[in-house]
Parts: C-alpha cells; sequence; structure tokens
C-alpha cells in the first residue's frame, strides 16, 4: 500500500463514490448535536481563542473564519490562502498551516503553493516555516522522496496546529511527522515520528521504494490537562490501521489507542477522556455511485475512549473533522467534505452533548 499523505486526495477519493447525492445539510436529528454555525466550505481544525470565539480553518476556499459559540455569527478574518486546513492562536496571532494545493477531485497540485505554516496578525500574514523546504532537506522519516527525479508522493501536506506555550506543533501528514517551531526563532525539529504500521491488513503492504506497511499520517494533536498529548494518526485509512498515540511533552508515546480506521481529529476532556472523530464511516466503499436510498448525513462519528483505551460511546456527527473540548462541551467541525458531493457551503460547527453518545456494541 503506498503511502496516503495528502489528505485531501485520501478524503476526496473516498468521498467522489458519493458524488451525485446532492442533500443539503440540515439540522441534526439528534438533539444533542445543535447546529452553532453553517454555511463553511471544508472546516477543517477548529480552536476557541476566547470564552465564546472559535475559529475555524475553511480549507476549500481559502479562509479563516471566527464564530461566536452563541449566537453563530460569523466573520471572516483571514482571505487568500491556500488550503488552510489547521489553525490556532496564541495571543493576538494566529497560526495557520496550509495543506498542499489540491485539484477539484483533491488531486495534488505541483507547484500550487501550501505546504507551511504562515500566522495571521493585524489582517496580515507571514510565512513562519516553509514545511515542504523542511521536509526536502530533513525527510524526518526517511523514506524515498523521489524515483527519476519524480517525486513518489505527496512530500509535505500540513494538517493540524496547536501552537502550545513557547512553540508551535504542527502535524504534517505528508511528511509523517509532527515538528515543533519555536514561535521566537523559528527553529524547527521533529517533535514525534510516529512509526510505519505493520501489523494487521499493513502486513506488507506496498509502500514507497524500501518501505513496507503503512504510514501514520498524523492528522490532530490535543493537550491533556495533566501536560501529555494525544496524536491522532490516519494510518493510510488500511482498517485498523489507525491510531491515537499518548505522548509526553518531549514527544515520547507513553500509550496508545489502536484499532481505529482513518481517524482525523482528537480532543481530551477535563477528566482525560479521548474524543476521536472518524470522518468518513459508513461511506460506500469503492468509486462507483452509492445505492439508491445512500444517506450522506449518516457518513461520520465520533468516538468517546477512557484514557486508558476503554471503549466509552459513539455519537453520529455527519463528516467530523475537527474536534476541540471547551469550557465542559465538545465541538466538532461537521460536513467538513460536502464539497465533494458537490454541495456548496455545506460545512457546519457543531455542539456535541454527552446524551449523543450511545454505548458502542
Amino acid at each position: 500500500m503506498r503511502r496516503t499523505t495528502s489528505l485531501l486526495t485520501v478524503i476526496g477519493a473516498a468521498a467522489l463514490g458519493l458524488s451525485g447525492v446532492v442533500a443539503a445539510p440540515a439540522q441534526a436529528a439528534d438533539s444533542d448535536v445543535t447546529v452553532i454555525a453553517s454555511g463553511l466550505n471544508g472546516p477543517r481544525e477548529l480552536q476557541f481563542v476566547s470564552g465564546r470565539k472559535l475559529v475555524v480553518a475553511e480549507s476549500d476556499n481559502g479562509q479563516i473564519t471566527a464564530v461566536d459559540s452563541r449566537s453563530g455569527k460569523k466573520k471572516v478574518l483571514a482571505t487568500g490562502l491556500v488550503a488552510p486546513q489547521g489553525v490556532d492562536s496564541r495571543g493576538s496571532a494566529l497560526y495557520v498551516a496550509e495543506g498542499e494545493a489540491s485539484g477539484p477531485g483533491g488531486e495534488p497540485v505541483p507547484g500550487g503553493g501550501g505546504t507551511d505554516l504562515v500566522m495571521v496578525k493585524g489582517g496580515h500574514d507571514r510565512q513562519v516555516k516553509d514545511l515542504m523546504a523542511y521536509e526536502l532537506a530533513n525527510n524526518p522519516d526517511g523514506q524515498v522522496q523521489f524515483v527519476d527525479g519524480q517525486p513518489v508522493d505527496a512530500l509535505s501536506n500540513p494538517y493540524y496546529v496547536l501552537a502550545d506555550t513557547s512553540k508551535v506543533l504542527v502535524a504534517d501528514a505528508g511528511a509523517n511527522d509532527v515538528l515543533k517551531i519555536d514561535r521566537r526563532t523559528g527553529r524547527t525539529s521533529v517533535w514525534f515520528l510516529p512509526p510505519v504500521v505493520t501489523t494487521g491488513a499493513c502486513a506488507g503492504a506496498e509502500n514507497n521504494p524500501g518501505t513496507t506497511g503503512c504510514d501514520p499520517v498524523p492528522t490532530g494533536i490535543a493537550k491533556a490537562g495533566d501536560g501529555t498529548y494525544w496524536v491522532s494518526t490516519l494510518g493510510a485509512e488500511a482498517p485498523g490501521a489507525g491510531r491515537i498515540y499518548h505522548v509526553d511533552a518531549a514527544g515520547h508515546i507513553i500509550g496508545m489507542i489502536d484499532g481505529l480506521t482513518a481517524p482525523t481529529g482528537v480532543a481530551v476532556d477535563g477528566a482525560g477522556s479521548v474524543y476521536v472523530s472518524d470522518l468518513l464511516f459508513g461511506a460506500p466503499e469503492g468509486d462507483g455511485p452509492p445505492p439508491p436510498d445512500f444517506d450522506p448525513s449518516k457518513v461520520g462519528r465520533i468516538l468517546k475512549f477512557a484514557a486508558d483505551g476503554t471503549p466509552m460511546g459513539v455519537a453520529q456527527v455527519t463528516m467530523p473533522s475537527g474536534l476541540v473540548w471547551h469550557d465542559g462541551a465538545l465541538y466538532a467541525s461537521a460536513w467538513s467534505v460536502g464539497i465533494f458531493l458537490g454541495i456548496p457551503d455545506a460545512g457546519q460547527v457543531v455542539k456535541v452533548g454527552q446524551g449523543a453518545f450511545e454505548q458502542m456494541t
């Protein structure tokens, strides 16, 4: 299995199987899932910047939008970005991960821009780090990057940002690493390098020349109250290859939740429970048209685990991507890949109450 490093390509290929299914997203039937804001375009990461204000990376229209978590009122904070997938704040600055530029079907666009970390402040943005350049110069996962002068796969696709105290952590789904960037100096180093998955469906799987197994593909980072972190990895979308790694402040693994398929976001509540977004759960397999009675609103779910990995519940949320726990509540970006269904402005921010979680079967 070749490594699945362009997350937009992964999502696009899977969601294209739903093309032709056009159904406007509506208020969730579950009264414990409340739509806070709608009309977004490809919402990925979301983070709170104050008591009731959150910011959302709208990947499909190149902007960062602020949302009032009570009224749902929206305000555009930055435009003209290339595939913004991750966003977080520190003080008055926004840190944005620009992903790999992609075409209408989610395919990578060589030289299309993106693949960097930018800071937006006072309405102006500047590059903090060229992450593609870092990957080319350092290649932390050690995999073959080029054959006959051509890239064997996407090399950098920054997907998630966590603006920590003195550093910014960036999950690069293309490079298969989580980088640490000093906020003051810009000095960059590898903070966490999740391993290639070589068990289960990934045993003996084809990858880049010289590598066997499924690439981890990191997609999310959450900091727990005890100062440890949780990192979600897509696992090249192979069944059971998804992982949620529990790591210490130095980026060393201290625990893991495994057996997942394509997790794309992670959050931790005040009690240490871990929430994981399962973006494409229930999507039809293959590239053909879906069944006539297929309901796209049923694609996706959020899983809840105890810190030791014990399953605690599952909530149906449509195509969730980013997750954040704030002030005693869980929020998610929903309908995150609506563009691939031919539904413009389908994205939502939803609040997920604990009553939405049912026991896993």
